[in-house]
């Protein structure tokens, strides 16, 4: 994909696994938030209840295929292996993870996303081939546990000011009532998880947020 590509697919970006379902078949979650208009997708199967080896290896099959038949990017949360045995279109590393240059030689037809946090983090990643920035968290949220102090909109603005012009994608907190100001900070998309996969309708939450946000 080229980086104007990568701006169109980040717009709406759902990061999932199923421990993030609330019970729910992520299958069927996944499927009707394609439905509701998801423009990325992100295999991220972390947290309590977690699905292992073989198990995970069968999921992330399952959505890897539906993501293929809709002509949805599938990005895996920072496990080379997995991505590889899944031939994903991506992976997405944090900071605490495998370096991005590395990544990045080591998978050189895959999408590298990385996750940033400051302008300084922002340049190192772009420095070492990154291909979009994950910036966040945007707003308090409950789904990572480990996540790091609020940066909010603002700090989209000030990687902006500070010349970062790689596809930025905001996360952390964003639903359809505060996408808006984060697309206007800088942003070409949001990533969210419990916005779509706790609604009662994960395809009309998607298409709220998709509505929301442009």
């Amino acid at each position: 994909m080229n980086e104007q590509q990568i701006r169109q697919a980040l717009r709406l970006y759902l990061v999932m696994g199923s421990p993030n379902c609330g019970g729910a078949d992520p299958v069927r979650v996944l499927e009707a938030a394609i439905a509701g208009g998801i423009t990325m997708f992100q295999f991220r199967e972390k947290g309590a209840g977690a699905l292992q080896g073989q198990a995970r290896l069968a999921l992330g099959a399952r959505l890897r295929r539906l993501c293929a038949q809709h002509g949805i990017p599938f990005i895996v949360d920072d496990d080379e292996r997995l991505a590889l045995e899944l031939a994903a279109d991506g992976i997405h590393i944090g900071q605490e993870d495998a370096p991005a240059a590395a990544v990045r030689e080591r998978l050189p037809q895959m999408i590298v996303g990385v996750s940033a946090h400051d302008p300084a983090e922002a340049s190192a990643a772009m420095a070492a081939g990154a291909d979009y920035l994950g910036v966040g968290p945007q707003y308090a949220t409950r789904t990572k546990l480990d996540a790091r102090e609020v940066r909010g909109p603002a700090m989209i603005a000030r990687m902006r000011e500070a010349g970062i012009r790689l596809p930025l994608v905001g996360i952390g907190g964003i639903d359809a009532g505060n996408c808006g100001a984060v697309i206007r900070a800088g942003a070409d998309g949001v990533a969210v998880v419990s916005a779509i996969t706790e609604a009662r309708s994960p395809q009309e939450a998607a298409a709220r947020l998709l509505g929301a946000c442009l």
